[in-house]
């Protein structure tokens, strides 16, 4: 149930065809995991937490240096040091103190990646690098919930969502291992894909609008285009190919 706080708060969003207050209420009772509170972890948590997602769990190991201050909006100058998680928490709690933020300031490894994501019924992929990424791959395909996909590098980024049984995993999307090493980027890149990424986890809950399951978007910010890329199932992939049931079409 909406206080009449909430439907003052949240009516242009409500007014949206399809929306309404029972997508709003969908959005007050969802369970949202942000893995990284970095570059892309940063504006999506900021627009879920805008948009009234009721419970949000952020999951980071880092602590804010200077060279984070480029991008990664949540954390500025006087935070240099702290725990990013506890950085973000004080920022979101301010902008909206209506929901709540959990935090866990730990490294997602293999024996602890599914305590981590606990209750949660959908996983937004806010790392930077793939083994964290194939983790979370193997929650999301066990627990049959979604991931919501971002990567970025220099002015440029992509997004997908995943769907377990019905789209391509990740596995499928990165079949090599990718080097872990320092790379550029530029905060305009994550701040775009991050809140496609946002777009897709509202939609996903309030079941309006397409998903971009089984399509990689791609943005080229050096050129100011957007391409998209089918995602294309690995044979015999080891992560998901027990689990696909469908591939393509309208999800």
């Amino acid at each position: 149930m909406l206080s009449k706080h909430e439907l003052e708060k949240y009516d242009r969003q409500i007014m949206l065809k399809g929306f309404g207050e029972k997508g709003q209420e969908s959005l007050k009772n969802a369970r949202v995991f942000i893995a990284g509170a970095g570059g892309l972890g940063s504006p999506v948590s900021i627009y879920l937490a805008a948009a009234g997602v009721g419970n949000i769990t952020i999951v980071d190991c880092d602590t804010v240096s200077v060279s984070n201050l480029n991008r990664q909006i949540l954390h500025w100058e006087a935070d240099i040091g702290r725990p990013k998680v506890e950085s973000a928490k004080e920022k979101l709690s301010k902008f909206n103190p209506d929901i709540r933020i959990d935090i866990i300031n730990e490294e997602i490894t293999e024996n602890n990646v599914f305590q981590l994501v606990g209750t949660n019924t959908m996983i937004v992929d806010a790392m930077d690098n793939i083994h964290a990424r194939l983790l979370l791959n193997k929650v999301s395909l066990q627990r049959n919930i979604p991931i919501f996909h971002g990567a970025v590098y220099g002015f440029e980024g992509r997004t997908t969502t995943i769907l377990p049984g019905k789209t391509p995993c990740l596995r499928c999307l990165y079949r090599q291992t990718l080097s872990s090493t320092k790379f550029p980027v530029v905060g305009v890149a994550p701040a775009i894909i991050a809140c496609i990424q946002a777009t897709e986890v509202l939609k996903y809950i309030t079941g309006i609008g397409e998903l971009l399951a089984g399509r990689l978007l791609i943005f080229d910010g050096m050129r100011s285009k957007f391409m998209e890329i089918a995602i294309k199932k690995k044979v015999n992939c080891e992560d998901c190919g027990q689990f696909i049931t469908d591939v393509g079409g309208n999800i």
